[in-house]
């Protein structure tokens, strides 16, 4: 009886991919901006849509492409009156699929982990953007400023020559 768990045993971890059992085909990613609220588009390698709503999201992608194929998603923020911006994520090797030398066999190291994608790992430098608002490029841009200050704290010297300031009304 002993033996033929052991057997039992040995045929599960050689019929599957260490990769496959500890991480999985999908991994967990979320995204969020600075201004929250922004509309987020997610596309996959061949640029279709996976995912479409609003920032912070936590969605679920997937590690693989196809047999032996890494995925790899373009991650669009946009939101009205700030600049759109666009982060890759993309994908490495998965450590746990090293361990099919020793645990997964063959099988795990050149079938299963390749098919189902649990090979990869997705990543990405930032998963946390910062929106630039347009409005303030606009006036940093213009390099028109305007200081306000106090009469009671500058000279009279400097209070002769101040003009006052005409409103235009359009």
């Amino acid at each position: 009886m002993k033996k033929i768990s052991l057997l039992c045993g040995a045929v599960v971890l050689s019929l599957s991919g260490c990769a496959s059992i500890i991480s999985g085909k999908t991994q967990t990613m979320t995204f969020q901006s600075t201004p929250e609220l922004s509309d987020i588009t997610i596309l996959n390698r061949d640029g279709k849509k996976i995912h479409v709503g609003k920032a912070p999201v936590t969605v679920s992608l997937n590690r693989g492409a196809g047999f032996f194929v890494p995925e790899r998603y373009t991650v669009i923020f946009e939101k009205e009156g700030y600049e759109k911006k666009e982060i890759k994520v993309t994908s490495s090797m998965n450590g746990w699929y090293i361990g099919n030398i020793l645990f997964g066999g063959i099988i795990g190291l050149l079938i299963i982990d390749p098919a189902t994608g649990a090979m990869y790992s997705l990543s990405t430098k930032d998963t946390n953007v910062v929106l630039n608002d347009l409005n303030k490029e606009k006036l940093q841009a213009n390099g028109q400023s305007l200081t306000i200050v106090s009469t009671n704290e500058i000279s009279n010297d400097v209070l002769e020559k101040a003009k006052p300031i005409e409103l235009k009304t359009q």
